[in-house]
């Protein structure tokens, strides 16, 4: 019984007005149909071996239903023991890749980078559940977090610079469509794969409402933008940070460590009783025994 424990123990107070109307019985005895009170004792006793009187079958048979009944609170109460054949639950704290595929990065030697940094975190996520965003102009959900990266390494090694359609780089459509996609996610990361460009007022004002949501963003810095692409800030991807760190795409490995810790995890309450196996029903069944006792025929 090593681990048992109650999965409802609160059902256990229900014992003890059960344990006071057991002493009332007690303390009252047998029933006679009130002969009992003018009777005395010896001829009680004589007419009850008789099986002219009720309450033949001695003080026990009144405690018939009380026993019933604190059974069935007993497997209320959810008597379990751990399962050796527990399931086991996979990781929810996601994580979203978004890789910016503007001009700047996708025509020049900085895609190879983002390529590389992405492949990189895939391999060494620990299960997380890792989805990916593109973005240039506009934002596009490419994959939904999935345990599978083997689907998304495929994708991220066919990127090219018309992958994405249209022109510019808006990191705050990238981060507005984080929020969505990880809107009930709880602990979760976003980690942006850029040169720094386009980042704005919007992108600021999206990546304090991701921040709100209590997501960490992330940035991962690539270089060798195309030619004659404007050159970003180089704090722009600094200003954009919120709870997690910049790193250039040479340093792929400590954002990788980092992720793996995956932040505070948190146990749902929810799913406590998966890893234990509840005798409850086995124990409520046994009520009807004293029960079926009431029922048996005397001769």
């Amino acid at each position: 019984m090593t681990g048992a424990l109650l999965l409802r123990p609160l059902w256990l107070l229900a014992l003890l007005p059960l344990l006071a109307l057991a002493w009332w019985l007690d303390r009252r005895g047998p029933s006679a149909g009130g002969w009992e009170r003018v009777m005395p004792p010896p001829m009680l006793a004589a007419m009850r071996a008789l099986g002219v009187l009720g309450g033949g079958a001695g003080r026990w048979a009144a405690q018939g239903p009380v026993a019933g009944a604190a059974l069935l609170v007993l497997g209320l109460s959810g008597p379990a023991l751990p399962r050796a054949d527990a399931p086991v639950l996979a990781r929810t704290d996601s994580v979203l890749l978004a890789i910016d595929l503007s001009p700047s990065v996708a025509r020049g030697p900085a895609l190879a980078q983002a390529q590389q940094a992405a492949a990189a975190l895939l391999q060494d996520m620990a299960g997380r559940p890792v989805g990916l965003i593109l973005y240039g102009g506009e934002a596009y959900a490419a994959s939904a977090p999935t345990t599978d990266p083997r689907t998304l390494q495929t994708l991220i090694g066919v990127l090219d610079a018309d992958t994405v359609p249209g022109q510019g780089s808006r990191p705050a459509a990238a981060i507005g469509l984080a929020g969505q996609m990880l809107a009930d996610a709880g602990q979760a990361d976003l980690v942006l794969i850029s040169d720094g460009g386009g980042v704005d007022a919007q992108a600021l004002a999206e990546a304090d409402r991701l921040a709100e949501q209590g997501l960490r963003l992330w940035a991962v810095r690539v270089v060798g933008s195309a030619p004659e692409a404007p050159l970003p800030a180089s704090d722009a991807l600094q200003r954009l940070v919120r709870g997690g760190q910049l790193v250039p795409a040479d340093d792929i490995d400590r954002l990788a460590a980092r992720l793996r810790q995956g932040g505070q995890r948190r146990r749902d309450p929810a799913l406590s009783a998966l890893g234990y196996r509840d005798l409850g029903p086995f124990v409520a069944a046994l009520a009807a025994l004293p029960l079926l006792q009431m029922l048996r025929r005397r001769a």
